[in-house]
């Protein structure tokens, strides 16, 4: 089983427009409603791949129920926890010839709340994989994501990374089976820009000198490098497409490489299902479906 964690779940919200003309009234050309987070997303794909998932973490409010709801129609399956106040928050993402984002706070969490959390991943079975994923609310200590792989430490369970800064800084020395920044996150965690294959390898091994066994850095129309945890270092490409958007494509390639590698055990695959999932949700309206996976999979042989 595949557990995901979004501790800051959230109802995108697409507006499509022309030409966003600041300080006046714009109209939309059309609007799309995702149910999103990065864990969620996660487990919606890999739901999509007939994987066995289930997606934990926190909802309040009505919207809450929305994302509950839909994702139960979806038939994803979630085992949330329900806070007593606030709402699941909605972020506003503007495209046109620029885009633009707007996202919400989120409800609390108290640390009542976070421990209900951490009793539910103590119960999950040997060899099972976590993944965590995303941003968490303020109220959220944050270094949370270390905080639970100090609790699981003594467990074989396999846990995935993909967090920006502290987040990601945190989890290293745990040794995290997985962590997946993309180009600007790693670039946040050096502190400079990073253009070439060679500075893209030089930080992925000093993250894995740092704790991580498995660097997957997802780079967009430039595709993705893996440096796995025999030192070996992959670089695949994208498939010819129509980039339609691009929210949820890094969990997309999460979700790919993870089904890949569960079924083979072998890292050119798992790379390989996790550029095919990736693509195929940049390459659509919704996130990646198995027909279009399997298809871009093929392609990429």
């Amino acid at each position: 089983m595949i557990y995901t964690v979004t501790f800051n779940p959230a109802i995108d919200y697409v507006v499509y427009v022309n030409e966003m003309q600041v300080g006046k009234t714009n109209r939309s050309q059309r609007e799309d409603v995702f149910l999103g987070g990065k864990g969620i997303n996660v487990s919606t794909v890999l739901t999509n791949l007939g994987v066995d998932t289930k997606a934990l973490g926190f909802v309040a409010g009505a919207t809450g129920d929305l994302v509950e709801r839909g994702l139960k129609e979806q038939s994803v399956v979630t085992d949330f926890i329900h806070l007593p106040q606030g709402n699941t928050r909605i972020n506003v993402k503007i495209r046109g010839t620029v885009e633009s984002e707007v996202n919400g706070r989120g409800p609390d969490v108290s640390r009542e709340h976070v421990e209900a959390l951490m009793e539910k991943l103590e119960r999950v079975e040997d060899d099972d994989i976590i993944v965590l994923a995303g941003s968490v609310s303020p109220s959220v200590p944050g270094d949370i994501y270390g905080r639970i792989m100090e609790r699981l430490k003594d467990r074989p369970v396999k846990i995935v990374v993909d967090a920006a800064g502290d987040l990601m800084e945190n989890v290293l020395k745990y040794r995290p089976f997985l962590i997946k920044p993309n180009r600007a996150e790693l670039e946040g965690l050096f502190g400079k820009e990073i253009e070439r294959t060679k500075e893209i390898l030089r930080c992925a091994r000093e993250l894995q000198n740092r704790g991580a066994r498995n660097v997957l850095v997802s780079l967009g129309g430039d595709g993705a490098v893996l440096l796995d945890e025999s030192g070996r270092f992959h670089r695949i490409g994208v498939p010819e497409g129509t980039l339609k958007n691009s929210v949820g494509s890094g969990d997309s390639m999460v979700a790919g490489f993870l089904a890949g590698y569960q079924k083979s055990g072998d890292y050119e695959i798992a790379l390989r299902m996790g550029a095919a999932c990736g693509s195929a949700t940049a390459f659509s309206s919704t996130l990646a479906t198995r027909s279009e996976a399997e298809r871009l999979f093929r392609s990429l042989a």
